[in-house]
């Protein structure tokens, strides 16, 4: 079994809170793996110390066998949505894509816009990203996690703001994700995507992390 994230005795505290509590867990690869709980019971701080943004305090993480904030700050081949995509409002989708695109240079032009239109928005559009909806900055900022072809995605909440056809194309879209070998971890509230989607499920509950299946 090639374990793609290890977490091994993780905790994290915020001031007097502990937010994450001698968590310990391994996510294998080429699964999709739910984490379910409610707000504020420690999903999105693990996934942002699996992907380098926070540091725990105490215990070890391991993605793709290097040690995050040790062997590597910010971990490869990882595509990540986490909260709010933050997007420079003036710009258009596909502009805010190509500057961050630039960072790296993996993805280029066709590849950026071939990524928006996978996720169901007009590559071409002009309109510029402030005036976007909340469904629409989703798929954008999905967009912007998938058009570098990782090989692991942290999705937090990726379907949150779609409207009924909205979701059941991105739950298709992260089905042939699997298909294609990618891992994944997927935060939801939607009992109904977990369901259909996940082929492990943990419950994170005051920092406690429990496996469900």
């Amino acid at each position: 079994m090639d374990n793609c994230i290890e977490v091994l005795n993780v905790s994290k505290s915020f001031a007097d809170e502990k937010v994450l509590k001698n968590v310990t867990h391994s996510f294998e690869r080429g699964l999709i793996h739910g984490i379910v709980g409610n707000n504020g019971s420690g999903k999105t701080v693990l996934m942002k110390c699996i992907c380098g943004f926070l540091r725990p305090d105490e215990g070890k993480i391991y993605v793709n066998h290097k040690e995050v904030g040790k062997e590597t700050d910010f971990p490869e081949d990882l595509g990540i949505i986490i909260e709010t995509p933050g997007f420079l409002p003036h710009l258009s989708g596909f502009q805010n894509l190509k500057l961050l695109a630039s960072l790296r240079k993996v993805a280029n032009d066709h590849t950026i816009k071939d990524t928006i239109a996978l996720v169901g928005l007009d590559p071409n559009l002009k309109k510029p990203v402030g005036k976007y909806s909340l469904g629409m900055r989703q798929r954008l900022g999905l967009a912007q996690a998938l058009m570098e072809d990782p090989g692991l995605l942290i999705l937090d909440e990726p379907l949150n703001g779609l409207d009924k056809h909205g979701v059941v194309h991105i739950r298709e879209l992260i089905k042939n994700l699997r298909y294609q070998g990618k891992t994944m971890i997927l935060a939801s509230h939607n009992q109904m995507d977990i369901d259909e989607l996940c082929d492990t499920v943990c419950e994170m509950d005051g920092g406690v992390l429990t496996v469900v299946r």
